[in-house]
């Protein structure tokens, strides 16, 4: 048997916690209901960090797309929810994830909604998820809500997988070059220290430098390394504080291409979001919450809050955005647009995908021309450094 840590409110309104004794996750939820406890949250007795390991094994993003496509074809094919969870919990191939499915359908069964069952599990579950969930129960378009966010995390998922797929050859070829780089300088170059001293030649200036740089890599290439990965963690340390990382962001979005890019990106993210969640009826209010946290840049993150105050006080959409001066103009028009049509939802959508195409051409073009550029430069340094080696031997070689 295992041990759980709940929060539960009782008869009388009272907040409780405490531990109590089961073989599983359900088992728990019976237990705690059978004592007339209406479970607040509930989870594994385990340490701090083994907590988090554990919640972030229990569900990656590949297996909730799975989970959401599965449930949406069961839920089309006119499945009754409960039966729905418990085949797939049945189909489950990991022990972990067999008992999150088997506690969601505990909770089903004793009358939750999947939506507040799924809240319990807050860290598995974002709002945006949630909040559709939510208004597919309240609709009664449970089946269609589950196939629209299987197809939008489907999405997500491949057009991550696409930029690290793209991204693994130009980090190989950066790695392998790099690598051989430092072992010239820190173990071939030196080697001919020795040599030039015993001819006795005037050297350039050119190979007086690789050879001073060979020697302090290979003397100090250890604390040099050591020092730059101290640096990368205080850095990163660093920008943990939300002002500091906020400033980044915004200095980041004024730097013209790269600047224009990460707003696009963003956009498309935002719009995609918001319209998805209005084409459900999720209030415009609760809609620019949630759209908030899925933006990836502080900046974008803290215009679109300002924003939602403005649009809380009764300013229009379009104006609260305008006002931030940080969103494409195009997607600022064009939500004008949705807002005087009544359509802002489909609106959105249209330019989320604007928007995508644009950074997927984007990214294309970058990678077409990463790749060549990277390959140009390591072999010029390389030709530096042979040439280097070389300038001292021809001159020698010019005086006999």
């Amino acid at each position: 048997m295992s041990f759980f840590r709940y929060q539960a409110m009782d008869g009388q309104g009272k907040r409780q916690a405490g531990l109590t004794q089961a073989d599983n996750y359900a088992q728990a939820i019976v237990r705690l209901q059978a004592q007339g406890l209406l479970i607040v949250e509930l989870c594994p007795a385990q340490g701090y960090w083994q907590r988090i390991v554990g919640t972030r094994r229990q569900l990656d993003q590949t297996a909730l797309v799975r989970f959401t496509e599965q449930l949406a074809t069961l839920l089309e094919a006119g499945q009754p929810l409960e039966s729905a969870l418990a085949l797939q919990a049945r189909q489950a191939n990991r022990q972990h994830q067999r008992e999150l499915l088997e506690g969601l359908l505990a909770q089903v069964k004793a009358g939750t909604s999947l939506s507040s069952a799924m809240g319990r599990q807050s860290s598995l579950f974002s709002p945006f998820y949630l909040s559709l969930v939510r208004a597919g129960e309240a609709s009664g378009t449970l089946g269609d809500t589950m196939a629209q966010l299987a197809a939008y995390l489907e999405r997500t998922q491949s057009q991550r997988s696409e930029l690290i797929s793209a991204l693994i050859y130009p980090a190989f070829l950066v790695a392998g070059v790099m690598g051989s780089l430092m072992l010239l300088l820190a173990y071939v170059v030196p080697q001919f220290v020795p040599v030039f001293s015993d001819l006795g030649i005037a050297l350039p200036m050119l190979t007086e430098a690789i050879l001073w740089l060979g020697e302090g890599l290979a003397r100090w290439g250890a604390f040099s390394a050591l020092s730059l990965a101290l640096f990368i963690c205080c850095a990163l340390f660093t920008l943990r504080a939300p002002q500091r990382r906020l400033k980044l962001d915004a200095w980041l979005l004024r730097r013209g291409a790269l600047g224009r890019f990460l707003q696009e990106l963003d956009t498309a993210r935002l719009a995609q979001t918001l319209g998805t969640l209005l084409n459900k009826r999720v209030a415009l209010l609760a809609s620019l919450d949630i759209a908030r946290q899925v933006a990836s840049n502080r900046a974008m993150q803290s215009a679109l809050g300002r924003a939602a105050e403005e649009v809380r006080e009764g300013t229009p959409l379009v104006v609260a955005l305008t006002r931030t001066q940080l969103f494409p103009e195009l997607a600022v028009q064009m939500i004008g647009v949705g807002e005087q049509s009544g359509q802002l939802g489909s609106i959105l959508l249209k330019v989320a995908r604007i928007y995508d195409k644009q950074n997927q051409t984007s990214i294309k073009r970058f990678m077409a021309a990463l790749v060549p550029t990277l390959t140009l430069v390591m072999t010029l340094l390389v030709a530096l450094i042979m040439l280097a080696i070389l300038l001292p031997l021809m001159s020698l070689t010019s005086n006999i």
